[in-house]
């Protein structure tokens, strides 16, 4: 039985963010919705600082590599269905599973 685990790195442009309290109220949405919809680990894990940028990491594990990329796959286009974000980057690195 293998475990499957990858981790993808999203880089957000938030164009019409005003405030850092703004920019909380436009992320706060994705963060819950990939949690809730898709079943990931999700955390803003850079910019948090910055009025118009945003970077969220988010971890998944599956049974299998297929059932991990359509998992990942389904919350890349839940992030881009926000049409007030711009995607600048997304970045998935695979984590390898070591044989005890």
């Amino acid at each position: 039985m293998g475990v499957h685990a990858a981790v993808v790195r999203i880089e957000l442009y938030l164009r019409d963010c005003r405030s850092l309290k703004a920019k909380r109220a436009l992320i706060r949405p994705i963060v819950e919705g990939l949690r809730k919809r898709h079943r990931v680990s999700v955390s803003e894990v850079a910019h948090h600082d910055a009025w118009h940028l945003a970077t969220l990491g988010v971890a998944a594990v599956a049974p299998s590599q297929t059932h991990l990329v359509e998992i990942l796959d389904e919350a890349e286009r839940f992030v881009w269905s926000f049409p007030e974000i711009e995607v600048l980057s997304v970045t998935r690195s695979w984590i390898e599973e070591e044989d005890p």
